[in-house]
């Protein structure tokens, strides 16, 4: 029988029929995740209630943003691979002049050979930007390596068990990420369920020496939906997407083929950004 610790709580969704440039494309190429040039960054947008954004992602010293427009919930991006340093991440409501005031903003410091998920996250009334830091390391041999990203308000309290087998993760909150456990690969029928919300069964297969995200989401026709999307294999960053069919949600890679745009990242945020939405940051994450 497969046997798996219970996970302490803390959070990650992804589907999203997108494009992306063959620059970005190249700038998802695998690399060594302990390789000591460069550092790993994707965006994510886990509010269930917060309508589509538009994601600006600079370097201080860059003349212009990469702009992802359009980016609605569960969507996650590949890794974009960039060098050591401090990047700026901010986000617009779907359509708004990039000269307009951001209405959110947070700042990632890239370390070479490290990852990190920064999202959008919580309900819109109370919405926030995270930066997540991404173990990418192998399991030990013959293992796995998952973690449950908890991004659906309807099932505000989840517990992911293994059909006839062990609870992988109880009273998992909305907006938290549990860590990540070492499991045993092969094929796992997961129970998703929480007191007073739906619950669904997601069909999962887990490949030794493969780091994964389990995605929770609320399901576009009601109830919830699940994604098992593979962050890394062996020690390395999978490209473009890396998402394994079969966890009961949709399979598409997210920003895959996103189309880079030009435009002005603004300087205003912070207090005047929270105004005008009237939004409160996050802190759970």
């Amino acid at each position: 029988m497969h046997t798996l610790r219970t996970a302490s709580h803390r959070l990650l969704a992804g589907a999203g029929a997108l494009l992306l440039g063959t620059a970005l494309a190249a700038a998802a190429t695998a690399a060594p995740a302990g390789a000591d040039t460069v550092g790993y960054v994707r965006l994510a947008h886990l509010s269930p209630d917060t309508p589509a954004v538009d994601v600006y992602l600079a370097a201080p010293d860059a003349a212009k943003p990469k702009v992802f427009p359009g980016v609605g919930y569960g969507v996650v991006s590949d890794y974009l691979k960039l060098p050591p340093g401090r990047y700026a991440v901010a986000m617009r409501e779907a359509g708004t002049p990039s000269s307009d005031p951001p209405v959110l903003t947070t700042e990632v410091a890239v370390v070479s050979g490290r990852a990190y998920t920064v999202a959008g996250v919580g309900r819109h009334a109370d919405l926030g930007l995270r930066v997540l830091t991404d173990d990418l390391s192998a399991p030990a041999q013959g293992r796995a390596k998952v973690r449950v990203v908890q991004a659906s308000v309807r099932t505000p309290v989840l517990d992911v068990a293994a059909a006839n087998g062990p609870t992988i993760a109880d009273g998992v909150q909305f907006a938290t990420t549990t860590d990540y456990q070492q499991v045993e690969p092969g094929a796992w029928r997961l129970r998703l369920t929480g007191a007073g919300g739906p619950s669904t069964d997601a069909e999962v297969r887990l490949t030794g020496g493969a780091v994964y995200s389990l995605l929770v989401l609320d399901g576009k026709q009601g109830g919830l939906t699940a994604e098992l999307r593979r962050d890394a294999e062996g020690g390395t960053v999978v490209p473009a997407g890396g998402v394994d069919t079969g966890a009961g949600g949709t399979s598409d890679a997210g920003f895959g083929a996103y189309p880079l745009v030009a435009g002005g990242l603004a300087a205003a945020a912070g207090a005047a950004s929270l105004l005008l939405w009237r939004r409160r940051r996050r802190t759970t994450w």
